[in-house]
């Protein structure tokens, strides 16, 4: 122990004092006495010294050497270094918890008894317009202003979380919000941005309407025409009137069918994996599609014609052929009599564009972004008049898409459209050089 180290040096010091003044006299028992115990000071000064410099940095290696001290340094040394180590274990569990808080695909904001900011991660701040350090301290309510939220803010419990509806910039968003309770009076709100999943159930939902309707209309006018059929006696039909029921009735008929198979094409497409891309010569089935456009013309179009014969593409060959099929049917379609339809295939840049310009109506620039929408239509009645099933956009836009292609629609009212496939480079078939 110290203090028996202490009283031991004394001690010794005293008797060799003793000795001193015993052998040479009172003076020179004293003046070693004095002189043994001003060294003593001085050296102990010297390490309190040294000890006081390693204080103020205690996480330093502490000085040799200082006597006493050691049997206090040693420890204390130890358990500084201990407590640093849990200090930056601790900080590097923080900064690893607020890395996971800010990749978190949802926004979190943490706040207080009185719904003040103290912390938002990016995503919150994407969906809530939060800046910190600029928003720290004020009130939630400030950037939310709903009042459903606020109602809902001042909640004691929410066992339930809120929709509301907020504006960045000139969009609209549906976030999907939650506040919890957590330590003593903090409050978690948790976000999360369901606009998709809005746009997406809408579009379910009318899906499903559309196909309800698109397959009633035909089915209402052949269950018509069976119950005329069948109520009426044999004779009173002519012969005419007969033929006529039955080519209505198969027109019907031949267009539920159509209406289904382009729904299987479009499962076929969502579900199955994209096969492996072969050589496509496209200067073979834009000619293929060429018979089929100019016999549904019968005539009252003019078409101009711009194919690159060497440029082939790596794909589906079927895929391909109901695409380039699709725009050209849908030129015919939609071009009043007289009208011109140009189709090029030809090199753009690294890549190539597979282009239908039409000199029809054209289309507002409102509705292009909806036109591959299934069963999405921008004059309901001359669709069906001209024979569409509404499908055929739907189709080609995820067959661009199996083929990393892009459908480009260009439009303006009163001066036709221009349907296109753009094929990036990779898609492209290398030049077959001649034998």
């Amino acid at each position: 122990m110290i203090w028996l180290r202490t009283a031991f040096l004394a001690i010794a010091w005293a008797i060799v004092s003793l000795i001193v003044h015993m052998s040479m006299g009172a003076p020179w028992g004293y003046v070693v006495m004095i002189g043994a115990l001003t060294i003593i000071l001085l050296w102990r000064a010297v390490r309190m010294q040294r000890v006081a410099q390693w204080a103020r940095q205690p996480e330093s290696t502490p000085p040799l050497s200082v006597g006493r001290w050691d049997d206090i340094l040693a420890p204390l040394y130890r358990y500084t270094r201990a407590q640093s180590r849990e200090i930056e274990a601790g900080r590097e569990a923080m900064k690893s918890m607020l890395a996971a808080a800010q990749a978190l695909p949802d926004g979190a904001v943490t706040l207080n008894a009185d719904l003040q900011i103290d912390w938002a991660n990016r995503m919150a701040q994407e969906h809530l317009g939060v800046r910190l350090p600029a928003d720290r301290g004020h009130n939630i309510l400030n950037l939310v202003r709903s009042p459903e939220f606020s109602a809902y803010a001042h909640q004691t419990e929410w066992p339930e979380p809120i929709l509301v509806r907020v504006t960045r910039g000139h969009h609209d968003h549906l976030l999907m919000m939650q506040l919890t309770a957590y330590a003593r009076d903090h409050r978690l709100l948790v976000t999360r941005d369901v606009t998709q999943i809005e746009k997406l159930e809408t579009t379910r939902r009318d899906f499903v309407a559309n196909v309800s309707h698109e397959l009633r209309t035909p089915l209402t006018v052949l269950a018509g025409f069976l119950e005329t059929l069948r109520d009426m006696p044999e004779e009173a039909l002519s012969d005419e009137q007969r033929e006529q029921y039955m080519a209505l009735m198969t027109e019907q008929a031949l267009r539920m069918q159509s209406i289904v198979a382009d729904l299987l094409t479009l499962s076929t497409l969502e579900s199955s994996p994209s096969a492996e891309p072969q050589r496509v010569r496209m200067n073979l089935l834009i000619e293929a599609a060429r018979q089929q456009s100019e016999a549904l013309s019968a005539g009252r179009h003019v078409f101009t014609w711009d194919i690159d014969p060497d440029l082939d593409v790596l794909g589906a060959e079927p895929e391909i052929s109901s695409a380039v099929a699709n725009l050209l049917t849908n030129a015919v379609r939609y071009t009043p009599d007289g009208g011109a339809i140009a189709v090029r295939w030809t090199r753009e840049g690294n890549g190539a564009r597979y282009a239908v310009k039409d000199s029809g109506i054209g289309i507002a620039s409102r509705h292009i972004p909806r036109l591959t929408e299934r069963f999405y239509r921008v004059d309901r009645g001359r669709s069906r008049a001209v024979g569409g099933t509404g499908l055929g956009l739907a189709i080609t836009k995820h067959i661009a898409m199996r083929h990393d292609a892009e459908l480009d629609i260009q439009s303006e009212v009163g001066k036709g459209s221009t349907f296109s496939l753009v094929f990036p480079p990779e898609r492209l078939a290398e030049t077959e050089s001649p034998l």
